[in-house]
């Protein structure tokens, strides 16, 4: 216990050696192994010095020889993120079988094709086909929308796809980046994908872009000095990691971790590992299933029970308990659902989301929390300039972004951007630097640090062009920023053939090196009383979270050497204060969000005050709210993390672990969350949360595989755009389940009452089948194109936990149920011919008891022929009663589904033609109705006959009650 790392290892290392038998001992060698893993991997690398990172990797500044390489790649591997088994195609088509509704249908199908086969029963053949058919369509549709669903992993290992340069046995060499290991002298320069996890040990102004890790939207400038071990991942300035990119400067690291173990390769296991949670829509439609499984059951066999009690065949009453199977069953409502959200899915392309899994549509709807980025999600990316000091006036820069377009405000008014102490500040910001600006197409695109770029445009929306200017102040010498100096300077020619130097950089170091002041077009001596205004208006622009730089020159000789001695003796000129901008709409979008009761949260790598200010700014942000950063998030436990969780508004400073934390801790307060991201550490949280939201432009490839939604334009506008498409597209499918359940209650009643009453089946099993799939599906899937109410997002959140059937939904499900049974069986009961079939049915009866007293083969076959010839005549004398009922029960679901077009507005009030599809689909089933009814081809399978104009008087008279009492139900709620 009291052993060093080190001398563990080389006390082991000799135990073995020297007692060699022990090699056989697997439990050893494996001990041996994980010690010497756990303790390379447990090193704090940003805590340690330069000597000490070498010695511990032994390296040196010559890098690895050939024989420590090959070591290495045998003990490590190779520098790339490992795929974990997945499931096959075959797999996951298996997998859309797991569906309780599913499961059932295939049941149904299957006895359905066993009475057929045993009782050579056509019907009975084509049911289980068509029931087959509707499986195999829900099956099909989830098997696409998920097969390209888990590929993170491969975005991952695309990221790492490069080469790198390394120093190897005091000689430079080109490498994959697969072959780095641990110890590697790797070299980093501007434009560089880091390719492992390394320290830094050499820099020279090297900057990193960090965002994609850490989601920093500012470059992090590095150095190689010494860190506390508490330091997080967004603050090791002295590290560089894998999938990040060197974007300034210079520098060279030893690799200190590769592969798996790099920061990126601990998400992408993550992610492997991470599993995913139902939504909502899911775990409610299985516990619809399941309910309804158990009613079928239920009532399958209290009907079988009761036809056996009253002597009926066996096998008909087997057969009649199938046909109330396959009624209780609403076979249409997985597909309905599946082709619904497939739909909206399409929907939500026009409003810039591409949503990747089906059931994210209706979770979007439902979501009642927002984790969002802020770099890139509520802001643009883009820095730039909003306030400039100069000749003691606060200057107001409107525009957003990249585009060279805006106004100077002072006081109010509109200041002359002609004014030469503008010019001379945005012409020094302009030159003095290192970024540029250009017209790509119809955008405008910067190359270089953003920083810098804000300079030039701010320049550029006085009409001070970088091209000219640089063509007109020739650059003759630089003295490169550095994090040391804090500072930039440039050297240039002027138009009259004079020199003169531009600095720039931290508004303290400026100041320090100014001896004179630029004021009302004159020069004069700085004074005390300059510099307490200067840093005052600088502490203001500070409190707004602005980024800011000082701007200075000097007049130089013509003959005077050029060194560091020209940063003194400086004019001051002005401050630029800047920030990464909201984006203009996204302002709005979480005004209408707070509206339908949707909380908004912060999550970014940026530092707390820049956090606030852009909350503010947003409408985000009260004072009373929770600022939490990632130092302050680890010293908090879980327990009393998620009592706070709900009141915190801005995470800052934060790691991938955190992000995924807080969506934990807010999924256990019982919360729908979304979490928005665009970068490689999101894609954990973006998983694990309700659903996971990545940006289409500037989200890597791992946080869109990861993610159940993308949006293509980066807009957090289209978030709440998708969050009302989603809610309507909820109510939507929550019509048509109570459609469809209605229906089919409906159907078990007149069903199961029937042969309660009168021991008759009012309906045969093909044409509840029909109803099932042309009544039922055609107008539920146009139900689904029904448009969201006008205030549906001036409601709060649906309850997570609140069931899909609430008991005010199931009791009008219930009354309509009832209302159609009883309709039904009202024209049943009248047209039936009761007399006549008892008449019949006591003929059938002494028939079948001599058929079992006589033993002559020939008069036995006699009889049953005669028996034959009986239930025929019994069957035709129930074609027109069955055909009024058939037909009726079809009116009354037909009558309803128009009643459906709103759960709150009549149809008049919502508007007869604001969903066409529903009118159409009606239509469309009334027709095939008559053609059932009508023709002959049909009225053979079907059993039906053709009815008359009273019959149809009779059955619309009944049938519209349907329509008219839940319009009149409407109008009393309402009221």
């Amino acid at each position: 216990r009291t052993m060093e790392k080190e001398e563990l290892d080389v006390f082991l290392y000799l135990f073995f050696l020297k007692y060699t038998s022990v090699i056989h001992s697997p439990r050893l060698i494996f001990i041996y192994i994980n010690i010497n893993k756990v303790s390379r991997m447990t090193k704090d690398w940003h805590s340690m010095g330069v000597e000490d990172v070498l010695k511990a990797l032994d390296s040196g500044m010559e890098g690895l020889d050939p024989e420590q390489v090959k070591e290495r790649q045998e003990k490590f591997g190779a520098n790339e993120l490992r795929e974990m088994k997945r499931e096959t195609p075959f797999q996951l088509f298996l997998s859309q079988f797991k569906n309780f509704l599913v499961i059932i249908l295939i049941f149904a199908a299957f006895i359905s094709l066993a009475t057929g086969i045993i009782k050579h029963n056509e019907e009975e053949l084509v049911e289980a086909i068509a029931i087959l058919i509707v499986v195999i369509f829900i099956t099909v549709v989830g098997f696409i929308q998920e097969y390209r669903a888990e590929k993170g992993l491969l975005a991952l290992k695309k990221m790492v796809s490069i080469d790198a340069r390394v120093i190897r046995n005091n000689r430079k060499i080109k490498i994959p980046a697969r072959e780095l290991v641990p110890g590697d002298l790797i070299l980093l320069e501007a434009g560089d994908k880091i390719p492992a996890d390394s320290r830094l040990i050499e820099v020279i102004d090297l900057k990193v872009d960090e965002a994609p890790l850490t989601g920093e939207s500012v470059p992090v400038e590095k150095d190689i000095s010494e860190l506390e071990r508490e330091t997080t991942l967004a603050d090791r300035k002295n590290m560089v990691y894998m999938g990040t990119n060197a974007i300034y400067g210079k520098g060279k690291a030893i690799v200190v971790e590769t592969g798996m173990n790099t920061e990126l390769g601990k998400i992408a296991e993550k992610i492997q590992t991470m599993e995913r949670e139902k939504t909502p829509l899911q775990l409610r439609l299985d516990r619809v299933g399941k309910q309804i499984g158990l009613i079928v059951i239920v009532l399958c066999a209290i009907i079988f029970s009761v036809g056996i009690f009253r002597g009926v065949n066996i096998l008909t009453m087997f057969l009649t308990a199938i046909a109330l199977a396959v009624a209780a069953v609403p076979e249409g409502l997985p597909a309905v659902v599946t082709v619904t959200l497939a739909r909206g899915m399409r929907k939500m392309v026009d409003r810039n989301a591409i949503v990747r899994k089906l059931t994210a549509v209706e979770t979007l709807g439902c979501t009642d929390f927002i984790c969002s980025d802020k770099t890139g999600t509520l802001t643009r990316n883009e820095m730039t300039v909003r306030k400039i000091y100069v000749d003691k006036r606060v200057i107001d820069v409107t525009g957003e972004g990249y585009q060279p377009l805006g106004e100077f405000f002072s006081s109010g008014k509109i200041f002359d951007k002609e004014n030469d102490e503008l010019q001379i500040l945005l012409r020094i910001s302009a030159l003095c630097n290192n970024a540029s600006l250009e017209k790509m197409g119809d955008k405008w695109e910067i190359t270089g640090d953003p920083t810098e770029a804000a300079l030039v445009v701010a320049a550029s929306k006085a009409e001070l062009w970088q091209g000219q200017l640089n063509k007109e102040y020739p650059r003759i010498y630089e003295i490169p920023f550095s994090s040391e100096r804090k500072r930039m300077a440039t050297v240039h020619r002027t138009p009259d053939g004079e020199k003169v130097a531009y600095v720039k950089g931290a508004p303290d170091i400026i100041l320090d090196l100014c001896d004179y002041i630029l004021e009302d077009g004159k020069i004069r001596m700085i004074t005390e009383e300059d510099r307490k205004n200067i840093l005052e208006i600088n502490d203001e622009f500070a409190e707004n979270a602005l980024r800011i730089l000082g701007v200075a020159y000097r007049k130089l000789e013509l003959d005077q050497k050029i060194n560091s001695d020209i940063e003194r003796e400086l004019v001051f000129v002005g401050l630029l204060g800047m920030i990464d901008p909201p984006r203009e709409d996204a302002k709005e979008a979480v005004n209408i969000a707070k509206n339908a009761g949707i909380r908004s949260v912060i999550v970014t790598g940026d530092h707390k005050l820049t956090a606030i200010a852009v909350a503010k700014e947003m409408n985000m942000f009260r004072e009373d709210d929770k600022v939490l950063t990632g130092t302050e998030l680890e010293k908090i436990s879980d327990e009393k993390f998620e009592k706070i969780v709900e009141d915190v508004t801005i995470y800052a400073r934060v790691s991938p672990e955190h992000k995924l934390r807080i969506v934990k801790a807010l999924k256990k307060k019982g919360h729908i969350v979304a979490m928005t991201g665009d970068g490689v550490n999101d894609a954990p949280a973006l998983k694990r949360a309700d659903i996971g939201i990545a940006m289409g432009i500037t989200g890597t490839d791992v946080s869109k595989e990861a993610s159940d939604m993308v949006l293509v334009d980066d807009n957090f506008a289209s978030i709440v755009s998708a969050i009302e498409e989603g809610r309507g597209i909820y109510d939507n499918i929550k019509l048509f389940i109570k459609y469809l359940l209605s229906c089919n209650i409906g159907e078990v009643m007149t069903v199961f009452m029937a042969m309660m009453a009168l021991a008759k089946l009012p309906l045969l099993p093909l044409q509840i089948l029909w109803m099932n799939l042309l009544t039922d599906a055609a107008p539920a899937l146009a139900l689904g194109w029904n448009p969201a109410d006008t205030d549906i997002m001036k409601r709060r959140p649906r309850d997570p936990k609140e069931h899909i059937i609430t008991k005010r939904t199931l009791s009008m499900l219930i009354a309509t149920g009832t209302l159609m049974c009883i309709g039904t069986l009202i024209l049943f009961n009248l047209t039936i011919p009761l007399e006549e079939i008892k008449i019949l049915e006591e003929k059938k009866m002494t028939l079948e008891e001599d058929v079992k007293g006589i033993q002559d083969i020939e008069i036995k076959k006699i009889l049953e022929e005669k028996l034959k010839e009986i239930n025929k005549a019994i069957d035709e004398l129930l074609k027109y009663p069955r055909t009024m009922a058939f037909t009726t029960l079809v009116m009354f679901q037909l009558f309803y589904a128009l009643s459906c077009r709103s759960e709150k507005y009549t149809l008049f009030k919502a508007g007869i033609l604001s969903n066409r599809y529903l009118i159409l689909a009606v239509v469309f089933s009334i027709l095939m109705q008559v053609a059932v009814v009508y023709l002959p081809v049909f009225q053979n399978v079907f059993g039906t006959v053709a009815l008359g104009p009273v019959d149809w008087l009779m059955i619309i008279a009944v049938s519209i009650t349907a329509f008219i009492i839940p319009e009149l139900w409407k109008l009393k709620t309402r009221d």
